[in-house]
């Protein structure tokens, strides 16, 4: 994590210029570092899970130890390693190595080996250590397991993968997943809270407390509170196995250390000598633990140990000692490694505590981005991972019990090995993670959530891929809270989250995006040198006396641990010296070091401190620094502290210690592709990062390699004339996503009302913004197989009808075949009977076959059975079809308009697009006015223009600009031609304005919407027109369209929807008993020849009673529905 000098290479502004260069279509050498640097926290996280990180999780997983048989036998993971992914032993294949692209192809999972080495003894002897296969888990694409890892674009392209392949995701069952960033709240940092719901926990209990989420170097969590209890006593709550626990905080503090009373009151009563209340209380919580008989520390720990054994599933031989020691290693601020430690910082934590209940600070928000963090996929994996390992030696007892149960079993090497073998298989426990997002866990790892955690890498384009990497979560179940507190745009997430790149309706302020410069600290630091090295700068350390009294000092926290002291006149100095040497990289300080200083201000502020955090996970962000001259990195607490300046020209010396690098680094990389954002409404830009996500473009470039379900592709996209200075620092002309047109800013023809738009017939015939769509079908004879014994195979057999059109001696459709609608799409053979079956293609639209690929199965043993077909259907837009401009406009072509007809200009030009000038007054997006001069100026004199956000302003305008460049070329200043009808002839009275916009095609098209029925299936119960497009259904006729055609008092329209076109049948009723059921047919006489059969009331026994009517087939079903519970039905037929 260099200090973020990759900013200083942004272009200045666009060109074309790497377009027209003779290696424009040749390969690089290496990849683009601005697109590697997008999904850099993904692919870095996962590195420190599978290596260092894999190792420490190892040592903190306690051995498991278990009674059998009057043996103690303790299973311990002493190491494990992930292999890269290759085939399975005893597969025919060429190359070892599996790549992602076979992966996709295959629909398999993209897994490496993970191999443990296990350590077992019986009785504390030692028995030796035993190698063991604990399942295949899910490899990220482009991570140093992988084995695409370092290699340069040419080598990409030889394995079909991208050439600027970014990784960061897994691929399960063919699909690629993205582990979602969720937000969390800052680990190891001290929040004071007020939740009314926390009165309910129990009696006395109060709405003030500090909660805690502690989190070690392998990831482990566990979420920690202090409450306030109404008799002024506190409580220590934390979370284990998903269960509430309680400690009085007088038993926490007495368990930690061996010192008296006496020095634990002086402790908590450091900075509130004066507060008598206080005083108090601690004295009423230690004299509790007295009460109990708990006088020594030994006491103290098998007093709770005696109390929690019950829940902490420990052998029987741990004395009550060991297991209170056990609580608190596992349960009470995990993060610190010394039982001092944990004491001095439960201290601090009710300092802040009492502070809080009696008003003398703020509470801090937990929605609030400074105290925040993010989730990572490697910090997800590892700590699931843990977890699942933890479980594996829970499982080797319960193997071994079982087998108890069969047979005798003696434990020696042999048998342990056998019993390992049955452990659970890690597999499938992490490929249903990654498959449906949802947490199977024991614990709750410590998360607020256990669902939506992945999803699908879209690749509908390129624009949309890349936000996956980017998105911010605040997690799925704020979904279903009412409140609208937590989607708030807070000032705190300036720079961090992009304030425009949000969806609109539900997900909105829940879904958000990190900014292009926002970065992920994803590895921890070695922090052993501080806390020297800041009492050698004047922090007195935790036992030491400062030199004026603790109400005038800042306590020093070092990642939630108190390291001591700092007098007020200090501390901002040893602030300054701290930063100094982070800038300058010196005494082996961390560049992503935050160091935050919380200022006693003497009203009821933050609770002060000298906070510094080096922990994986928090969001920094790069700053100039105005004293050194060069970048720093700060982070979301340290920037609330700092004064930054945006522009030069605010900085005011002496108060402005930072700077912005630019002014557009508060947009996301979606939002910074709008051109003129600035000159555009707030909602406009929203709704264009959401449209910009759904364009048709060019999402990659290896087509012939991708079996994707579904691609868009459009099959003449331009590099836009105006276009931001970020467009070209990603190359986004790799994936364009657009088409510049002509647009005439003019009413005409009445077929442009409400956003609608029309476009010139010609330029549709030359194919305006033509389209295709890539389906791929994958077909599996061997689901298809009904019986054991069968063997089906691709081909065709003797039986069929000769010549089958399409179709290939092998069974298959050649590549280019046109198949419509009844063509035949495939044919297999029965091995085992000689039998042949064709399948036709039963989709209504044309299409071409675009490739066709033959699967294997995962040992290379796969015969002709599987093979995945990719349809190529072209789409030519119609009417219907959604288009939009970069700037939220979004409309609908209404009419393809004869180019005779459609306005000109003096020279003769006809434009493309008619866009409808009353879009422009209420939405305000003046940035697209904008555009249209530039592009009109651009296309003028060849250049390509800047749009990026805030180069112009009062003084220097956009209009002044472009007009200049458009007199220049001799064109109306103002962008306006004369014009002229194409109906008439005539000049047009008013001047029109013209130019040249960059116009997107969106997915939503009338081919995939439009549902047609006249007849077709009905259901099987009600016997009613089913509904789904699918299966050409129809549509509901609800309640409330019925309550209009009541009101409009067509009763003939009602009855013909509602009846005839839907159940209408005919029914026999008894007129004497009313009743639907008991007409029933009677049976002909024996040796009747007569074919008239009668219908008889079962109940009056008579059949002149019989009369037919006419009900919906519904209401018998009904009526036989109420008969089963016994209740019958009259009618009162006349």
């Amino acid at each position: 994590m260099e200090a973020a000098y990759k900013w200083r290479g942004l272009p200045d502004s666009p060109s074309l210029k790497h377009l027209t260069e003779p290696s424009y279509r040749l390969v690089k050498d290496r990849q683009l570092s601005a697109l590697q640097e997008l999904t850099r926290a993904h692919i870095d996280s996962f590195n420190y899970a599978v290596g260092e990180g894999l190792q420490r999780a190892i040592q903190a997983i306690p051995p498991f130890e278990f009674a059998f048989k009057n043996d103690r036998i303790t299973v311990a993971i002493v190491g494990a390693i992930i292999n890269p992914p290759v085939v399975p032993k005893g597969s025919i294949c060429k190359e070892l190595k599996v790549y992602p692209a076979e992966c996709r192809g295959r629909r398999s999972t993209y897994h490496g080996r993970l191999t443990a080495d296990i350590s077992w003894s019986k009785n504390g002897a030692p028995k030796g250590i035993i190698k063991q296969f604990l399942g295949n888990i899910p490899i990220m694409v482009k991570s140093k397991l992988c084995n695409l890892y370092g290699l340069s674009p040419k080598e990409l392209i030889k394995h079909h993968e991208e050439e600027e392949e970014m990784g960061g995701y897994f691929i399960v069952n063919g699909i690629e997943k993205v582990i979602r960033m969720v937000i969390m709240p800052r680990r190891n940092f001290p929040l004071a809270m007020i939740k009314q719901k926390w009165k309910s926990r129990g009696p006395g209990y109060t709405c003030y407390g500090v909660s805690m989420h502690c989190v070690r170097d392998e990831h482990t969590a566990v979420n920690m509170t202090l409450h306030y209890l109404e008799n002024g006593t506190v409580m220590v709550n934390f979370i284990y196995q998903k269960e509430l626990f309680f400690v009085p905080l007088g038993f926490a503090l007495k368990a930690l250390v061996s010192f008296s009373d006496f020095q634990i009151f002086q402790e908590l009563m450091k900075g509130k000598e004066e507060d008598t209340f206080y005083k108090n209380c601690v004295c009423q919580m230690l004299r509790l633990v007295v009460e109990e008989g708990c006088i020594t520390q030994r006491q103290v720990l098998s007093f709770l140990g005696q109390r929690f054994r019950v829940k902490l599933e420990l052998p029987e031989w741990y004395t009550s000692e060991q297991v209170g020691e056990f609580l608190f290693n596992q349960c009470i601020c995990i993060h610190l490694k010394t039982n001092a430690e944990k004491f001095y910082l439960l201290c601090l934590m009710t300092r802040k505590l009492f502070t809080l209940a009696k008003e003398g600070c703020m509470e801090e928000n937990p929605d609030s981005l400074m105290n925040q963090e993010v989730l990572t996929a490697g910090q997800l994996y590892l700590m699931f991972l843990k977890e699942k390992l933890e479980g594996w030696l829970q499982s080797v007892k319960i193997a071994l019990e079982r087998k108890a149960q069969k047979a005798n079993v003696t434990i020696n090497a042999e048998n342990m090995m056998k019993i390992f073998g049955m452990g659970i298989d890690l597999t499938r426990i992490f490929e249903y993670l990654l498959a449906t997002g949802n947490l199977r866990s024991k614990t709750g790892l410590g998360m607020l959530q256990s669902s939506g955690l992945c999803v699908m890498a879209d690749k509908l384009n390129f624009v949309r891929y890349l936000s996956h990497f980017r998105c911010v979560h605040r997690g799925s179940d704020f979904l279903k809270m009412r409140t609208t507190e937590v989607r708030k745009l807070l000032p705190e997430s300036w720079g961090f989250l992009c304030p425009v790149h949000t969806p609109d309706g539900e997900p909105c302020g829940l879904m958000n995006h990190m900014t292009a410069m926002c970065e992920i600290v994803t590895q921890p630091a070695y922090t052993i040198s501080l806390p020297p090295l800041l009492c050698s700068l004047g922090v007195t350390p935790v036992d030491g006396m400062p030199s004026q009294s603790y109400v005038d000092c800042y306590p020093v926290v070092l990642d939630g641990s108190l390291v001591g002291w700092i007098e007020k006149n200090l501390a901002p100095s040893l602030v300054d010296t701290l930063r100094y040497f982070k800038i300058m990289q010196e005494k082996r300080i961390p560049v992503w070091t935050e160091v935050v200083l919380i200022p006693i201000t003497g009203k009821p502020s933050l609770y002060p401190g000298l906070f510094i955090f080096t922990t994986p996970c928090r969001m920094m962000r790069p700053v100039q620094n105005l004293a050194l001259g060069k970048e720093e990195l700060i982070g979301t607490l340290e920037q609330v502290f700092l004064n930054i300046a945006v522009s030069e020209d605010e900085i005011v010396p002496g108060v402005y210690t930072h700077q912005e690098l630019f002014p557009h680094s508060m947009l996301s990389v979606v939002a910074n592709f709008i051109p003129f954002s600035d000159h555009n409404q707030s909602p406009r830009n929203m709704y264009q990062c959401q449209m910009s996500k759904q364009t048709m473009g060019f999402p990659l470039l290896t087509f012939q390699n991708r079996s994707d379900d579904k691609l868009y592709r459009l099959q003449t996209p331009q590099s836009p004339l105006v276009r931001p200075s970020m467009y070209d620092y990603y190359n986004m002309d790799s994936y364009p996503i657009g088409t510049n047109a002509i647009v005439a800013v003019i009413s005409y023809s009445g077929y442009d009302m409400e956003d609608a738009m029309v476009i010139s017939k010609a330029s549709w015939e030359r194919g305006f913004a033509h389209g295709s769509i890539y389906k791929t079908d994958r077909i599996d004879l061997a689901e298809k197989v009904k019986q054991g014994s069968e063997f089906l195979v691709f081909g065709i057999g003797r039986d069929s009808p000769n010549p089958l059109k399409n179709l290939d001696p092998d069974g298959l459709p050649y590549v280019g075949a046109k198949l419509e609608y009844g063509d035949p799409y495939y044919s297999y053979l029965n091995l085992s009977t000689g039998e042949s079956f064709v399948i036709y293609h039963k989709n209504r639209e044309i299409c071409f076959v675009d490739a066709i690929k033959i699967c294997s199965n995962d040992t290379g043993s796969g015969r002709f059975q599987s093979v995945c077909i990719t349809l190529r259907i072209p789409r030519n837009p119609t009417i219907g079809d959604k288009f939009a401009s970069r700037h939220g406009q979004k409309g609908i072509l209404s009419r393809l308009w004869p180019t005779e007809d459609m306005p000109f200009t003096e020279s003769g030009m006809v434009p493309d697009i008619l866009f409808n000038p009353h879009g422009f007054p209420s939405r305000m997006t003046i940035g697209m006015l904008i555009e249209s001069m530039a592009g009109k100026s651009a296309a003028l004199h060849g250049l390509c223009h800047d749009a990026t956000p805030f180069t112009f302003s009062e003084e220097n305008s956009a209009l002044g600009h472009f007009g200049e460049l458009l007199k220049a070329a001799g064109y109306n200043y103002y962008g306006t031609e004369k014009m002229y009808s194409g109906v008439s002839g005539e000049e047009l009275e008013a001047d029109i304005f013209i130019g040249v916009v960059y116009y997107q095609r969106l997915r939503h098209m009338v081919s995939d919407k439009f549902q047609v029925r006249t007849t077709g299936a009905r259901d099987k119960v009600t016997n009613q027109p089913i509904g789904g497009r699918n299966v050409q259904g129809g549509i509901r006729f609800g309640e409330m369209e019925r309550d209009a055609l009541l009101a409009h008092g067509t009763s003939f329209l009602l009855q013909d929807r509602l009846f005839h076109c839907s159940d209408r049948s005919v029914a026999h009723v008894c007129v004497e008993c009313g009743s639907l059921l008991s007409p029933l047919l009677k049976p002909p006489p024996p040796g009747s020849t007569t074919r008239i059969r009668q219908y008889v009331c079962t109940v009056c026994e008579r059949s002149d009673t019989i009369e037919t009517i006419a009900v919906p087939y519904v209401f018998r079903c009904f009526v036989a529905e109420l008969a089963a519970i016994n209740v019958n039905v009259k009618l009162q037929v006349k």
